[in-house]
Order: structure tokens, then sequence, then C-alpha cells
């Protein structure tokens, strides 16, 4: 299990840091004074952002030692981000709290301890993410089992989870208005997983699961307030209410079709009354959608009406780059060129890659579960379709991390490469999924962007 609950001591220098944007931290009330500090072992760059509700609201420099601390005279208690690129983790700060975080960037979540006045509850929250974390790769096949074994496992799961928050919750005796986040967190994995089950079995096994649902296997949706704007930007509310519309209706199960996309867009103005949310909502639905339908008629179609009803125009702006983007991966077009090393660390060239039909692939070692599964997946394909060749990109942030996995798990049946700048495989090859497959011609155009590894039909690709 991961290395955690041990409190981590170390000693800050009280230094002044230079502040390079302004703070607008909420309340002008007195009495709010808090404190923000830590160590970032291995930094990626020399700075941390403190983010409130997905807006920078503090950029702070680390030291010569790769420290930083920072007093604020007034800091509204809620939730906050902390974000040091590419990565981040949210924080919660009540009136006085003294934070102090302590990471190393090879493993940012799995190192992540706080100290200092407020620590028992972030590092509660930290554990039970990394416990969701867990389970998730544990459970990535159960989607395909039975409704009886499904239901029963992740009943259990959820069991022991509620248990542990029920024993934190009076151990450390924390307020109502953090409970929110930590009864939030406990719940939406579980309903996440519930939402999910239905559209990613009928996807996996062809099998259409939803009549054989109980009755009241949606009651618990009567729990769930839409509208609390704390939760706006609360990572897991925002993935169960992905997962919510993804499922919205058991009839009509198609990821890509138009109509069931822009109805997605209706039921999320119509249900949603709080402007916040209901944006973060129309913003996931339309960065999805991109993600799975390329036709360049139905695609302006979709923006069309997502534009109607949106009023954040600073996402929209995002949401058109990506539509951009996707054009340049298109069937028949060259994959735009990225930065990519072998195992011995030399540079490789896109164009020399593909000299017959290739299956490109993404792994990282943080999901082990999958890395093991799509890697023993392409064994069994690359036997049955010997003119197929199967190329895996890792896209760690480390490399060495990358290179104790090759040497881990000895990989023979795929030519293994790193993606050596993520941002620029995210942007470029719009990378957010990692069950995500390109079909690269022999010659390197196209064939088709966007699959998925695991489809029931992924096989009727390579014939």
């Amino acid at each position: 299990m991961i290395a955690y609950f041990k409190k981590i001591l170390f000693l800050l220098p009280i230094t002044s840091v230079a502040l390079l944007c302004s703070c607008k931290q909420g309340t002008k009330e007195d009495g709010y004074k808090a404190y923000f500090g830590g160590e970032i072992i291995n930094p990626n760059s020399k700075y941390v952002f403190l983010c409130k509700d997905n807006e920078v609201i503090d950029t702070i420099v680390l030291d010569d030692k790769n420290r930083f601390l920072k007093k604020y005279d007034s800091l509204a208690p809620g939730m906050y981000t902390f974000k040091h690129d590419p990565e981040y983790q949210q924080i919660y700060f009540e009136k006085n709290d003294s934070l102090m975080i302590r990471l190393n960037t090879n493993e940012f979540d799995n190192s992540l301890t706080f100290c200092g006045r407020g620590d028992e509850k972030n590092n509660f929250l930290m554990e039970l993410f990394l416990k969701n974390e867990a389970d998730k790769n544990a459970i990535f096949d159960l989607y395909d089992k039975d409704f009886k074994t499904f239901s029963k496992a992740i009943d259990k799961n959820y069991k022991a989870s509620k248990s542990f928050y029920l024993r934190r919750q009076t151990e450390v005796g924390w307020s109502e208005d953090f409970d929110l986040y930590a009864k939030a967190m406990l719940d939406m994995y579980y309903f996440t997983k519930k939402e999910m089950y239905p559209f990613v079995h009928e996807r996996r096994t062809n099998e259409e699961i939803c009549k054989y649902l109980p009755k009241d296997y949606y009651d618990f949706r009567k729990q769930i307030n839409f509208n609390n704007e704390k939760l706006t930007s609360f990572s897991p509310f925002v993935r169960y209410l992905t997962s919510m519309l993804n499922n919205v209706t058991c009839k009509d199960n198609d990821e890509k079709s138009l109509q069931n996309n822009i109805k997605k867009l209706h039921v999320a103005d119509s249900i949603f009354t709080n402007v916040k949310i209901k944006n973060s909502v129309l913003n996931n639905i339309a960065f999805m959608y991109l993600l799975e339908d390329q036709n360049m008629m139905s695609n302006k179609e979709f923006l069309n009406e997502y534009f109607k009803l949106s009023s954040d125009k600073e996402k929209q702006k995002e949401i058109k780059n990506i539509e951009e983007s996707i054009q340049n991966l298109l069937p028949n077009k060259s994959l735009p060129d990225i930065d990519l090393v072998d195992a011995n660390e030399k540079p490789v060239k896109i164009n020399n890659l593909f000299t017959k039909n290739t299956v490109v692939f993404f792994w990282t070692s943080e999901a082990s579960s999958h890395l093991e599964l799509a890697h023993q997946r392409v064994t069994e394909l690359k036997s049955k379709y010997p003119n197929w060749n199967f190329l895996a990109i890792n896209i760690d942030d480390s490399e060495k991390q990358w290179q104790n996995s090759l040497a881990k798990y000895n990989f023979k049946n795929t030519t293994e490469l790193h993606a050596t700048n993520f941002q620029n495989i995210k942007e470029k090859w719009v990378i957010t999924k990692i069950h995500r497959v390109m079909l690269i011609n022999a010659g390197g155009k196209i064939k088709n962007g966007f699959v998925s590894l695991f489809d029931a039909n992924f096989e009727d690709y390579l014939k």
C-alpha cells in the first residue's frame, strides 16, 4: 500500500517569497490569516499555483532549496487547488489553518503528505482519494461482469470506505462545511461507478444490461444536490456529473450520437439552475463529444447548440481550440510531430515509425492494471493480426519511472517509446483518455484517430 500515513516533519526557513499575481482571496474580513508552505522534491518548475474555482489566485516561487512559505492575511475558508504543473491536488483551508505539504513529483499523489494545523482533514481526503484510485485500477474489468457480481463488489468497497469515513469524522471532528467535501468524495465515487456500469458494460460486451437493472437502481440520484455551487470545481462531483449525463438514458447509448449529445446539453440546461455548475457540465459534455465524433458537419451542429447554452466565454475558446486540434487528426491526415525517445534515450522521428499498419496505444505506470491489461490485449492481437505493428507510448512525467516499468515488465510484443513532453502530446494528439487508440496506415496516414482498445468491436478495424 502507498506510503502515506506518517506525518512528515521538516524545517522550512521563513523567507519572503515573490508574489507574481494579485491575490483574490474571497473575503476582506479580519481574522482569516492562514499559512501555506512546503517542499517539492524533483520540481518540474520553480512555481506553485494556488487556485480557487479554477482561477489562479496566487503564484508562489520556490526558493533555492525547493521550498516555499506564504502568509495570507485573509483567506476565505473552503476548497482550493494547488498546482505544480502538470500535476495538481485539492486542499482545504479553514480559518487560521497553517498547512505544509511535502511531495516528490516522481510520485506526486502517492508521496503527498500534509502537516501543520488542518493537516488531519487534508490527509483524510488524500487517503480516500488514493483508496479510490487504487480501487479504480483494481476493478477495471468489473464492468464486464453481470449485475449481481458488479453490485456486490462495489457495495462491499463502499461499505469499507464509509466505515473509514465515519471513523475519521469522529476522530478529527471536522466542520460541517468540510464534511460536504468529505462526504462528496465518498459518495460520488460510488455513484460514478453505478452510472458508468450500464453504458460501459454494453459498450464492452454488446450486452444490453439496462433491462436487468432493478427499478430502484437510480434512486441514489435523489440524494444529490445538483446545484450546490461549492461543488462546482470539486473533481469527484464533476466526474460524477459527466458519467451521469453519459448514462442519461439507457435506450440511446451511442456516445458518438450527435442527437444524444445535443440531448445531454439540453438535459444539463434543464436540471442545473446554478450558472457555474451548468457551464462546467456543458463544457465537459462538449469536451467529451469532440473526442468521440470526428464528423465535421456534426461537430458544427453540436457546437452551435453548445454556444447557445453556455455563457462561459473562456471555455468556449478552449473548446474551439480542441475542435481545431481534432481536425488535424482526421482520417488520411499525417500525425502531427511530437517529441518521442526510445529505451536508449535516442530521439525518434514520427515518419520512421509507420512502415506497416500500426496500432498506437498509451499507458502510464500510474495505472498498473490498465498497462498490464493493455499489453496483454496487444499480445493477443499481435498473434491474430501479424500484418499490424503495435506501438506503445508511455506518458509518465518521469523518464526514470518509464524505464523502471520497462525493466519490471520486459515487454516483448510492442515497440516502446516515451513522450517526453506531456503537454505537447496532449495538445497535438488530444490525449486525455488512457484507453484511447489510434490506427495509422502504412506510410503514416491516419486511419482512425479515436478508438478504444477495449471496445467489443475493436478487431473489426484490423480486418
